[in-house]
């Protein structure tokens, strides 16, 4: 492992969310901090690579409708391709050579999340590894969950050291799930905690693609603006014991299926005459807000000083004009503001994860994750 603590490394994360849009992948240069675990992340390049129909669908069904073995693999090795090309471009974004790589650091692709029992991430590493002729860190869940552990949320490790505040800040990813980070004042492990809030734009998504085939997304919100959310029956769905247990907690896809979104769009339906489209997708995105703002008040207790939001969520007018509304007196600013991309933050993070991993340090938060002890996450595949 890697010991230099003067020299920057470079590392290639990598990330496929739970929103199956593609796959980002960030380079970053870590520049040596004043503490051994802070480093100072410079993203070199950001590119994302969206999967085909036919690939998403291939994605869901995995996770949707178990099937054979022999699938699974062939889906597990083609991910490992896809991922290694990205990296791949990336690095030819970036300007450097190949060799000026330390490591590639894949979340790859979860298609089964069970914790504290089980958890399960696509995207061969070894395929990456011969793809791009660099090292390559992997499956960061799993010693977390055999440590008794979530596996989720892992980013906040980063939001803890990278992307603290002078005052208690929390950081909300609005993805395919949404998960929120809470940070004390100048960043630190300690007093860290974070977990799952929900739905992210997953639901949103989902909906939209149901009543509008054309489009995969509420497009800048448009839809949403323009109906009105059925509050009763996002006051039903927030009755799930999901919404009210306290954290650690994580949840994914295998909850929030196209079951669900059809109990949704049918819920709607029965209770009000004349449901448009647009009130069903308001729905969702008031489901998505309101599950936020109920997490932050019912188990965010600390002075909030700012919401930092990122993900796809962030880039909905509709949804984030609704958060700030609940989230008040709480700022709620956009990461881009502060940071970098925010889009490319899930994948810095992993980066993050992968440069700790090379310097034998936990890449875990217990109190996020609900994990024995800190743990040095992933596992290493030489080049």
């Amino acid at each position: 492992m890697i010991h230099d603590g003067l020299r920057p490394l470079v590392l290639v994360g990598l990330m496929s969310g739970t929103s199956h849009d593609g796959i980002s992948a960030a380079v970053v240069r870590f520049w040596p901090g004043d503490d051994d675990d802070r480093p100072t992340p410079e993203l070199l390049a950001f590119v994302q690579q969206p999967y085909d129909d036919a690939f998403r669908e291939r994605l869901l069904a995995a996770i949707a409708h178990p099937t054979h073995p022999g699938d699974y693999t062939r889906l597990d090795f083609e991910l490992g391709d896809r991922l290694g090309a990205a990296a791949v471009s990336a690095i030819a974004e970036s300007g450097l050579g190949r060799n000026e790589v330390d490591a590639i650091a894949s979340h790859g692709h979860t298609v089964w999340h069970d914790a504290p029992r089980a958890t399960w991430q696509f995207g061969q590493p070894a395929v990456i590894a011969e793809r791009t002729g660099r090292p390559v860190i992997a499956d960061f869940r799993t010693r977390d969950v055999a440590a008794g552990g979530q596996g989720a949320p892992l980013v906040p490790i980063a939001d803890a050291l990278l992307f603290a505040g002078s005052g208690w800040r929390a950081l909300q990813n609005i993805g395919g799930i949404g998960n929120v980070t809470v940070v004390p004042p100048g960043g630190g492990v300690a007093g860290t905690r974070a977990f799952d809030t929900g739905p992210g734009v997953g639901v949103v998504d989902a909906v939209t693609r149901a009543v509008r085939p054309d489009l995969r997304y509420d497009v800048d919100g448009q839809l949403a603006a323009q109906g009105t959310a059925a509050q009763n029956v996002v006051n039903e769905l927030l009755a799930h014991p999901y919404f009210s247990a306290p954290p650690p907690k994580s949840t994914g896809r295998e909850f929030f299926t196209a079951d669900y979104v059809a109990d949704l769009i049918a819920r709607c339906r029965a209770a009000r005459d004349g449901c448009s489209d647009a009130d069903l997708v308001a729905t969702a995105v008031e489901l998505t807000a309101r599950s936020i703002a109920l997490a932050y008040d019912r188990f965010i207790p600390e002075p909030i000083a700012d919401v930092v939001i990122s993900g796809g969520g962030a880039r909905n007018p509709a949804l984030v004009k609704r958060l700030v509304g609940l989230l008040a007196p709480r700022v709620v600013v956009q990461f881009d503001k502060l940071f970098f991309d925010g889009d490319a933050k899930e994948a810095v993070a992993f980066a993050f994860l992968g440069w700790l991993h090379l310097k034998e340090l936990p890449g875990n938060v217990p109190a996020a994750t609900g994990a024995r002890g800190p743990r040095v996450l992933g596992t290493f595949t030489p080049a």
